[in-house]
């Protein structure tokens, strides 16, 4: 049996890391496919070489991550744009996969519009092969009014919570792994802290099934953050979803 990571961008994995664990301890295969393409010679190779590190470091096999959607255009940022290209990639990546199990996520939260343009993809999916999706959150602004983002914090918008438990020295390990992303240092020199705060506040780790209907749903009242720190509006990435999901997703199962 097979997890299937359908994830916009090389460490978004890295908020994943309970997710992993937990399908590692169950002897789970774990295949990881991005789909959106970073733009320069040298970056794409860069950033799959650690999230490859990064799975070296679990005792993962670094081949099992691999990009998903090269040569559709569906650069970083402009992932719903080219929904249906996506869509026919993933589809063949997914064909060659035995006994897909399940598919996890970014969430669906707003907070990026790729992250929430591969929830509309893996919907589609899962629908298709008849899996369950979970989600965990990486960013968004729900609720926030002085401060410009919160990480890894799940929105009730997406139902009930699952969480997961981690040793201290998982904790531990998790925190120090953010060392696999030099490319990314200033994201998560960001992302990390609030990340870890979180979790102190919030209680630990925890993640959400998807329910497909929340595809035509805004992720949350109020402004997004990929509207107000990107520019891409939440109707633009409403189209390209309602293109590819059509009214009548059915739900998926929730997780085994």
């Amino acid at each position: 049996m097979s997890v299937v990571y359908i994830l916009a961008h090389c460490d978004d994995e890295y908020a994943a890391l309970p997710l992993i664990l937990e399908a590692q301890a169950a002897g789970r295969d774990q295949v990881f496919l991005y789909v959106a393409e970073n733009r320069g010679a040298d970056l794409p190779g860069r950033r799959m070489s650690e999230v490859r590190t990064f799975l070296a470091e679990l005792g993962l096999p670094p081949a099992n991550a691999d990009y998903a959607c090269a040569g559709t255009g569906a650069y970083d940022g402009q992932v719903h744009l080219h929904l249906r290209a996506c869509l026919a990639a993933l589809r063949r990546r997914l064909d060659a996969i035995p006994q897909v199990e399940k598919i996890v996520i970014a969430a669906w939260e707003g907070g990026h519009a790729d992250h929430d343009a591969c929830a509309a993809l893996a919907a589609v999916l899962a629908a298709e092969r008849g899996v369950g999706i979970e989600q965990f959150s990486l960013y968004n602004r729900r609720g926030l009014k002085a401060l410009p983002f919160q990480a890894c914090a799940p929105i009730p918008e997406n139902g009930s919570v699952r969480r997961l438990r981690l040793s201290p020295g998982q904790w531990l390990r998790w925190a120090l792994l953010v060392r696999c992303y030099p490319s990314q240092a200033s994201s998560w020199l960001g992302l990390w802290p609030s990340m870890f705060a979180g979790f102190l506040l919030r209680g630990g780790y925890g993640v959400q099934s998807l329910d497909p209907a929340r595809l035509s749903e805004r992720p949350h009242e109020g402004d997004l953050l990929y509207e107000r720190r990107f520019g891409v509006t939440y109707g633009a990435v409403a189209q390209a979803v309602a293109e590819i999901t059509g009214p009548g997703l059915r739900p998926s199962p929730g997780p085994a």
